[in-house]
């Protein structure tokens, strides 16, 4: 005997990303305007030295950024100020570029780099499945082009020649495809110096022992990892999806990523840690050579996305040091 639903049942929640996302069982998508985590107001002032503003970039999809550059301390007299793009982490389904923690991250990014700043949303799941969120990033980086030379309020702080690529978590991940996409000449003439990778989501089917190892009272666990991947990945698609698994046996050979000096940065207590770790090294084999092109910190006591997490903290001052050196370092000839 079959047995049919009942139509008069409610719906239920079957995935819940940290409160802030709902799919229920009827295929309702419930997003929260809550933060996934407590923010103390008095810590995410605004930066005295620092203007900011949002804008749009794609008016069809209605996705937008929010702006950052110096008003002092901005270097040299005479010189612009290099150019740090931000992608915001969230699994690639929670997150915007004005969510608290992320605007006081930036803030502090362009302060003490110092740097223009421009920290980019893109479309989330499971509205838009992977590769959507890849696809408004490249659109982002075309945008940029253009409005580097075009909007004063750019040209008159912006180096175009000095532009670094950065994003954590699932914006690391869409660093790392921008880095396929373009590499270091591919959006003349806007030149992008370096990628800067902060444990960028990269997983796949066969568990790593920082996976396993990985406690139940993580930031980031595996149950949270799985139902994120579960809500992005495109229909039928695993963990070795090229777009989750940049080492899998369908994912381009990094020997073909032509994108100039990478900094990948990884958390001691990350279940991606050991993904994160490998990355990086197969990216300095695939290089060919012994050289400094590509850079590895992994920090110890932290766990994944501290950065967007703790935007006021020491580790967080600890890595804006470090970007801010691998920013200032000169490519190797």
């Amino acid at each position: 005997m079959a047995f049919l639903a009942d139509p008069t049942a409610q719906p239920y929640v079957v995935e819940d990303c940290r409160g802030v996302l709902q799919l229920l069982s009827d295929g309702t998508i419930v997003r929260s305007t809550a933060l996934p985590f407590p923010i103390c107001n008095a810590e995410y002032n605004d930066h005295d030295g620092v203007e900011w503003k949002d804008a749009v970039y794609d008016t069809g999809l209605g996705l937008g950024l929010r702006m950052y550059k110096p008003t002092t301390n901005a270097g040299e007299e005479g010189n612009k100020l290099p150019v740090l793009v931000y992608f915001h982490g969230g699994g690639f389904c929670i997150g915007s570029c004005t969510w608290p923690n992320f605007h006081a991250g930036c803030l502090r990014l362009a302060a003490e780099l110092p740097a223009v700043v421009l920290s980019f949303d893109y479309r989330l799941a499971p509205e838009h499945h992977l590769p959507a969120a890849h696809e408004d990033a490249a659109a982002a980086l075309l945008w940029l082009r253009n409005e580097l030379a075009s909007d004063p309020w750019l040209a008159d702080a912006a180096d175009p020649r000095k532009v670094f690529v950065s994003g954590e978590s699932a914006g690391g991940n869409i660093a790392h495809h921008l880095a396929f996409r373009f590499g270091k000449a591919g959006l003349d003439p806007m030149r992008i110096e370096g990628y800067i990778l902060l444990m960028p989501a990269f997983c796949s089917e066969q568990p790593t022992q920082s996976e396993l190892d990985s406690t139940a009272t993580a930031f980031l666990t595996r149950e949270t990892c799985d139902r994120y991947c579960r809500l992005f990945l495109p229909a039928g698609a695993n963990k070795d999806h090229p777009l989750m698994n940049p080492l899998g046996p369908d994912s381009p050979s990094l020997e073909t990523m032509d994108a100039g000096r990478v900094l990948v940065v990884a958390a001691e207590g990350d279940l991606l840690r050991d993904k994160n770790v490998e990355y990086a090294e197969r990216l300095r084999a695939a290089r060919g050579k012994e050289n400094d092109d590509v850079e590895l910190v992994v920090f110890a006591g932290e766990e994944h996305a501290f950065f967007g997490v703790k935007p006021t903290s020491a580790a967080t001052g600890e890595l804006v040091r470090i970007i801010r050196r691998f920013m200032a370092t000169e490519a190797a000839c």
